[in-house]
């Protein structure tokens, strides 16, 4: 039976009982089958609402042996489906006395404590992303929301240089803005665009090249052919594509914009990362002239979920678009930091602990060897997987990203089927996890190296398991 004050002892037990079954499923993640489907995670946790309340530690062990059947090893050294970060234990462990602590981070007055991490985390931020020190930084979810934070400063702005209040008159009557992006840009931007009232239909969207990324010379004809002079302009550029892991050639594109005054967005998700390492900072290069940037910690800082940085150069813009005002707020002095001024929500957790915790854990040097390791581990997976006969590797591997296409000489429909088979032959061997996409018309899979626990011999045991998979596929009768 439930009751609203916990005695102490049950409070310890619980917490206790709670971090003994983490640092358990932490020990091996990769130890568990592969995980149930959502049908048979959704028939666990189903059933009545409960008329008593039940015990905590019995609710606890419910939770547990209905969860842990259906979770993916995300947190595993072979998890290769998505771009997706370890939650590094010392994230976890600052994560854990967030939540305990139960920080409302919605402004430096309710958690001084919160916003005062948050200042400094976002400071040495921009020192590890060398990116402008004036920058404001919000803490969002991630870069979906990263992204409609930074967009939103950029319509106020490109509006208010044209004598537009938005922030004042919303958008009906205002002044048409265009918006430039790449016609293979992440799917998160264009979902922040239409939050913001941008419709899909009004984007004007940039030929891509063989990589995913904007074709500087394509982007300059649609330039001048599509924007009027004066008119506000917002561009949307990449660092990482999804399935490619290119970049789009800042250096030429942000100069162009800025010609035409306007705003440049870059959606750097992992890709903005390259700045953190000397040996891949280039393929970032140019981007730090751009007005935002949107990025992620869940991934390369292996913070947990979730946490993302809303970073804007003009942070006046930044607070003019979000800043959340009420008798009952504190007031904020020159020197003081308000967390709720720089993102949508006035309630959150308190994600500047972790981000702190992770950033003084790794330093300068940690970030920059874990970047420049798994780019070199993607490069190792894939030579080996190219090496193998029906394995193509579709793209430059300059990050951590490898698309891959299986079937050989096999094209359209049938390649399709070679690679989807492949795909779930290496989920149900279950030693790693791989994961499909569609790009430019072809089914392939995709491998992102971004665990900070992924060893070299991890990326020969997960070689060696799609290769298996492959031919299993390939000998199978139906593949012939």
């Amino acid at each position: 039976m439930r009751t609203d004050e916990t005695p102490q002892d049950e409070t310890e037990a619980l917490l206790l009982a709670a971090a003994r079954r983490a640092i358990a499923y932490r020990a091996d993640p990769t130890a568990h089958p592969p995980a149930r489907d959502y049908a048979a995670c959704l028939a666990a946790f189903d059933g009545p609402l409960p008329e008593a309340g039940v015990p905590g530690a019995d609710v606890l062990d419910a939770l547990v042996a209905r969860a842990e059947p259906g979770l993916r090893a995300s947190v595993g050294p072979r998890f290769f489906g998505w771009v997706i970060g370890n939650s590094h234990p010392v994230g976890v462990a600052a994560d854990w006395l967030t939540a305990a602590w139960g920080q409302n981070t919605a402004n430096h007055f309710a958690a001084p404590a919160a916003a005062a991490a948050e200042t400094v985390a976002a400071r040495w931020l921009l020192e590890v992303l060398r990116l402008p020190a004036e920058s404001g930084v919000g803490f969002v979810t991630g870069a979906t929301m990263a992204s409609f934070v930074a967009l939103a400063a950029a319509r106020g702005e490109v509006l208010r240089r044209v004598g537009w209040d938005v922030e004042a008159l919303g958008l009906f009557g205002a002044p048409p803005v265009r918006v430039l992006i790449g016609e293979e840009a992440h799917a998160s931007v264009f979902s922040a665009l239409h939050y913001l009232g941008f419709g899909k239909a009004s984007l004007i969207r940039v030929p891509a090249d063989a990589e995913g990324v904007m074709r500087p010379d394509a982007f300059e004809d649609v330039l001048a052919r599509a924007v009027p002079a004066g008119a506000p302009l917002i561009v949307v550029t990449q660092a990482g594509h999804i399935h490619s892991g290119a970049s789009d050639d800042h250096a030429r594109l942000v100069p162009l914009a800025r010609a035409r005054v306007g705003w440049v967005h870059v959606d750097g998700a992992f890709g903005l990362w390259a700045r953190a390492c000397p040996t891949r900072a280039h393929l970032a290069a140019g981007s730090e002239a751009a007005d935002s940037w949107a990025t992620d910690g869940h991934k390369w800082l292996q913070t947990p979920f979730d946490c993302g940085y809303a970073i804007v150069r003009d942070a006046d813009a930044h607070r003019r678009a979000m800043t959340i005002a009420a008798s009952y707020l504190p007031p904020v002095s020159e020197h003081e930091r308000d967390p709720s001024h720089y993102v949508p929500e006035l309630s959150r957790r308190a994600r500047g602990f972790a981000s702190w915790a992770l950033l003084r854990h790794f330093g300068r040097e940690g970030i920059a060897a874990l970047v420049e390791r798994h780019c070199a581990q993607a490069r190792l997976l894939a030579e080996r997987l190219a090496a193998e006969p029906g394995i193509a590797v579709l793209n430059k591997v300059v990050l951590n990203q490898v698309a891959l296409r299986f079937g050989g000489a096999a094209e359209g429909a049938a390649g399709d089927a070679l690679t989807r088979a492949t795909i779930a032959a290496v989920q149900e061997d279950g030693l790693c996890f791989a994961a499909g996409a569609a790009w430019r018309g072809r089914w392939i899979m995709r491998l992102s190296v971004i665990g900070a626990s992924t060893t070299e011999a991890d990326i020969h045991l997960s070689a060696d398991a799609i290769i298996r998979a492959w031919r299993r596929v390939a000998s199978a009768p139906e593949a012939l």
